[in-house]
């Protein structure tokens, strides 16, 4: 939304609102007239694929750039590493936290299911997708087939290594270069005016996929499964102040002042359930609260495949349920096992749909302790579950950005503490503007 249209409709005019309006729309509908919510699905489907569509040339033109513009070739290397080491130790902590929260709330003890009597036939599309997963094809599938595919497929990996492989080159060939980076600059521009004239579509998209989820579910789902929805939202609840809250002190940001700059976000990923609509205003958003261009258009594609704090609750969440659910025991090393395979597999299935549910799958058939039958009892409230999993993946991101920045020292200090930092950045910045 432009800022004339935000000034002069007050909060009428605020994306957040607008969306939530749509969302509350979506759920009366689902609500009252179920088959014609469900059907309502297309219009979300519509606002996510034209989204996706513009992914990955919004993430190839803010990579080469920021790359390109770099006078130090190794900080390249350098932010790679440090971003790989905070994703990792920010993930296992996921796991762990995720693991404690459900063996001591204990949601699924006394459903006394036999996993021999589940009806397994609206599981087999993710089932088959989850056994096409591997390491080594995961890595392979990190090459695309060609340059220009990696900007057609929903790969952000593929997008990823096209473009740090794009904006080396271009800084080593230096003046050469330069016309090429004009062209980038120019296109960048363009494709940011273009995803500002499709958020002007939200509020339809989180209308429609909202009065699908309840028209085709329903409140029947919640109530069956109320405590592990209940169980799970309280685990990321405090995952986020927690965890992520004592990284945000660490880093000088307040967290619910980060909340609060990236409201709209949060709204729209809540509607879709996808934190990919919402990537490319990310980047902008990151950019302007002081991170170096080239942190940001690294660390958020990378963090959508490998800091996926909340797929990590989710995942150990939802496994250890469905072990309660149908009786099936698990010791300590069955657990520490878990999570081994979960470290691994909850970075094996970027960019495929349903993504988190696949995953689940693939940890059920490698571990082999756990009914992967049982998954089908979880598929209906699936996508509220990803309420709470999309929300943390989102601020997750934003945080790392913000760390990662820090720890590289490519943060504008200034700026974080006038739009996002805590009151002690605040004021430090208040102290260093009264001497100079």
């Amino acid at each position: 939304m432009g800022t004339s249209t935000r000034s002069r409709f007050g909060v009428l005019g605020q994306l957040w609102f607008q969306v939530l309006a749509g969302t509350a729309i979506g759920i009366l509908v689902g609500w009252l007239a179920p088959d014609a919510g469900a059907a309502m699905k297309p219009l979300g489907d519509a606002f996510i694929k034209l989204i996706r569509m513009m992914i990955g040339p919004i993430i190839f033109v803010t990579v080469v750039h920021g790359i390109a513009g770099m006078n130090d070739m190794k900080s390249v290397g350098r932010v790679a590493l440090k971003s790989l080491i905070y994703f990792e130790a920010i993930t296992i902590l996921a796991l762990v936290i995720g693991l404690v929260g459900v063996d001591l709330w204990q949601p699924g003890v006394g459903m006394n299911i036999d996993a021999s009597t589940i009806d397994t036939g609206s599981i087999q599309s993710y089932v088959h997708t989850a056994h096409d997963q591997s390491v080594t094809g995961y890595l392979m599938n990190i090459i695309p087939t060609t340059l220009v595919s990696a900007l057609t497929e929903p790969h952000v990996l593929q997008v990823l290594f096209v473009s740090v492989l794009f904006g080396v080159a271009l800084a080593a060939i230096g003046e050469k270069g330069k016309s090429v980076m004009v062209v980038i600059e120019g296109a960048s521009q363009a494709l940011f005016k273009i995803i500002g004239y499709i958020m002007y579509f939200a509020p339809i998209g989180a209308f429609g996929a909202i009065a699908f989820t309840v028209g085709k579910f329903g409140a029947g789902s919640l109530a069956s499964l109320g405590e592990l929805i209940l169980e799970f939202f309280v685990v990321c609840a405090v995952f986020t102040i927690v965890v992520l809250g004592t990284v945000a002190w660490w880093c000088g940001v307040s967290l619910w002042r980060l909340l609060y700059y990236i409201r709209d976000e949060i709204v729209v990923v809540a509607a879709t359930t996808s934190t990919e609509t919402v990537l490319p205003r990310l980047i902008q958003k990151l950019e302007k609260v002081g991170c170096e261009e080239s942190v940001v258009g690294f660390v958020i594609p990378a963090g959508y495949s490998f800091n996926l704090d909340g797929t990590c609750l989710y995942l150990t969440t939802v496994a250890v349920f469905l072990a309660q659910a149908t009786n099936t025991h698990l010791t300590f090393w069955h657990e520490l096992g878990l999570i081994a395979v979960l470290l691994l597999t909850s970075k094996g299935a970027a960019g495929v749909a349903g993504a988190a549910f696949v995953v689940l799958a693939a940890t059920l058939s490698t571990t082999g302790t756990i009914p992967v039958a049982s998954i089908a009892l979880i598929l209906g409230i699936h996508r509220i579950l990803a309420e709470g999993l999309t929300f943390v993946n989102l601020v997750g991101n934003a945080l790392a950005t913000v760390v990662i920045a820090k720890w590289e020292g490519k943060l504008d200090q200034a700026l974080l503490a006038q739009t996002i930092g805590s009151r002690a950045q605040q004021r430090r910045h208040q102290l260093a503007s009264t001497k100079a």
